[in-house]
């Protein structure tokens, strides 16, 4: 026994009526429905053949086959380095030069500490491009010097 009764409810669905937009894109797919298709299987059976000689594709399958036999330890490295730059994130409040340093500088600094052979070769030639860039820029500005 209910205690209390509720009225039976009729409910009839209505549809919203189409907009002149909706009904514009309805006839274009219609239209456009066997030239689609006809890409569709032109773009798959020419993927097919030229797969397995494209540079693109052993990229990513490498990257597949990477991600299926990892090395140890690779996964909870991959989560401390992604958390370094949540917190980069977290910090970097305000302005927008601060959302592009603080993580890529805090994820770097996460990087360098799990594969420091790596960071210092990156290191190197990053001091060597610095180096190349702040003499151009001196010599640039030395001749607007005498220049004026």
């Amino acid at each position: 026994l209910s205690l209390y009764s509720s009225p039976a409810r009729e409910t009839k669905y209505v549809e919203s009526p189409k907009t002149e937009l909706e009904e514009g894109v309805s006839r274009l797919r219609q239209v456009m429905e066997p030239y689609t298709a006809w890409c569709q299987l032109e773009l798959t059976d020419s993927s097919k053949i030229k797969a397995g000689s494209s540079l693109v594709s052993g990229f990513f399958s490498e990257g597949y086959e990477f991600l299926q036999k990892p090395p140890a330890g690779f996964y909870p490295r991959l989560g401390v380095i992604s958390f370094a730059g949540i917190i980069g994130l977290f910090l970097a409040r305000g302005s927008k030069i601060k959302k592009l340093v603080y993580p890529a500088a805090l994820m770097g600094i996460a990087t360098s500490m799990y594969y420091p052979q790596q960071a210092v070769a990156i290191a190197k030639v990053a001091g060597t491009q610095l180096y190349d860039w702040s003499l151009q820029g001196y010599i640039a500005v030395e001749a607007l010097w005498k220049d004026s």
